[in-house]
C-alpha cells in the first residue's frame, strides 16, 4: 500500500503511464507522473503486506548470498500460475537477480515455456534455434557439440536486444560438479570508484559470435569446434554496447560486459583486453557471485540484464543436459540516452562453414 504527504490531484487510477521505481533494491519508494505532469514520490505503508509478500510469504523467500541469489520455495512452476504470482516472481527476480526453485521436475518443454511466456515473449536463439516442436527451448547437452558453456557471459550479447530473462531447467544433472555461478553486474558497478565508473560510461564495447574459439577454449572437443563453426557463428553479429546500460525495470546501471566483448571503440586491441580483464575482475570477484549446485528437476531464472554466469565444467565425463526458455529483450540504453546497435549481421558462406 502506498501514500502520499500530499494528495494527488487525481486518483492513483488516473495516473498517466510512467511509474519508475527509485532503484533502492527495497522497493521503497515510487514515482509517478500525474496526468497535470507534476511528479510525485509515494512512500509504502510498511503496516500493510507488499504484493511480494501476499503471493509469496516470505518465509518461502530464502536469501542465498549477499548481493544476488534467492530460492524461492513452495511454488509449482506453471502456465497456470495466478497473475499476482508472476507478479511477486517477476520483483523477486528484479530484485535478487537469479532466483531458484527446487522440485520442479513435472516440468517439460511445452509447460516450461508455458510458465516463462508469462514473463514475456520468446525468442529463439539467433544462430542455433530452438528444439524441434517449441518456441526458445535450447538445450546444452555435455555429450553434443556446444553443450559446455565455461566462460563468464551473459547470454547473446552479440545481438543488440539481447534476452531479458532465461529460465533453465536441469534435466540430467552429474553426480557431482556441473554448478553453475552468476555474477551481479548491478553491484558490480555500484562498487566501482568514482573514477572507474566515470571511464567505464564513456566506453562502448563491440560484442561478436566470433571470436578466437581455439584460444578461450584450449579443452573443446572435436564436436564442440564443428558447432563452433557450422552451428553457433553461421551468422556472423558485430553488435556495439555501452559499457553501461541503464536498466529499463529498475533503472540501476549495469555492465554490459563477457565473453563476447571483442574489443572497445577507439582503443587498441591490447587496450582492451586490459579494460575488459580490469572491469570483469570486478563483476566475478567473490562477494558478488553466487554458486547454484543444480539437481534434476530445478529451475533457475536470472535478469539477463543485470548478470553473468558461469558452468563450471568439472564433472568429466558425466552427462549433463540443461534446457533454457529465452524471454525477448530490448535495446540497452546508455546513461547519455544512445541505444546499442548492431553493425554486423553477416552468414557464412556455405563453403566456410564446412571448412
Amino acid at each position: 500500500m502506498l501514500s502520499s504527504s500530499r494528495k494527488p490531484a487525481n486518483t492513483i487510477e488516473n495516473l498517466i503511464c510512467t511509474a519508475e521505481r527509485i532503484a533502492t533494491g527495497e522497493w521503497r519508494s515510487i514515482v509517478v507522473t500525474c496526468r497535470t505532469g507534476r511528479r510525485e514520490q509515494l512512500e509504502p505503508d510498511v503496516t500493510q503486506p507488499t504484493l511480494v509478500e501476499t503471493a509469496l510469504p516470505n518465509l518461502d523467500v530464502v536469501r542465498l548470498a549477499g548481493r544476488l541469489g534467492a530460492e524461492i520455495r513452495n511454488v509449482r512452476l506453471s502456465g497456470d500460475l495466478p497473475d499476482a504470482t508472476i507478479t511477486a516472481i517477476n520483483q523477486l527476480l528484479l530484485k535478487h537477480k537469479v532466483i531458484f526453485f527446487r522440485d520442479q521436475g513435472h516440468l517439460d518443454d511445452g509447460e516450461q515455456e508455458r510458465f516463462a511466456v508469462r514473463l514475456g515473449n520468446l525468442v529463439p536463439h539467433p544462430t542455433v534455434g530452438a528444439t524441434k516442436g517449441t518456441s526458445s527451448i535450447l538445450e546444452l547437452d555435455s555429450n553434443r557439440g556446444g553443450g559446455r558453456a565455461d566462460q563468464w557471459h551473459t547470454d547473446v550479447t552479440f545481438v543488440d536486444a539481447y534476452p531479458k530473462f532465461s529460465v533453465l531447467r536441469g534435466v540430467v544433472i552429474p553426480e557431482f560438479g556441473g554448478d553453475t555461478i552468476w555474477s551481479n553486474t548491478a553491484a558490480a558497478y555500484e562498487h566501482l570508484p568514482a573514477t572507474l565508473k566515470r571511464l567505464a560510461e564513456e566506453l562502448w564495447a563491440v560484442h561478436s559470435n566470433a571470436y578466437d574459439y581455439a584460444a578461450v577454449r584450449s579443452r573443446a572437443t572435436e564436436a564442440d569446434r564443428k558447432h563452433f563453426e557450422e552451428v553457433f557463428t553461421g551468422t556472423i553479429y558485430e553488435t556495439e554496447h555501452p559499457v553501461v546500460r541503464v536498466h529499463p525495470e529498475t533503472g540501476e546501471r549495469t555492465l554490459v560486459l563477457g565473453n563476447f566483448v571483442q574489443r572497445f571503440v577507439g582503443h587498441s586491441k591490447a587496450d582492451g583486453q586490459k579494460l575488459l580483464e580490469l572491469f570483469q575482475s570486478h563483476i566475478t570477484s567473490p562477494e558478488n557471485t553466487v554458486r547454484w549446485r543444480w539437481q534434476a528437476g530445478d529451475v533457475a531464472i536470472w535478469d539477463n540484464r543485470a548478470t553473468q554466469h558461469y558452468a563450471v565444467n568439472d564433472y568429466g565425463d558425466q552427462h549433463r543436459i540443461v534446457r533454457r526458455a529465452t524471454v525477448d529483450g530490448d535495446v540497452p540504453v546508455s546513461v547519455d540516452g544512445r541505444r546499442s546497435v548492431t553493425r554486423t549481421k553477416a552468414t557464412k558462406p556455405t563453403a566456410v562453414k564446412a571448412a
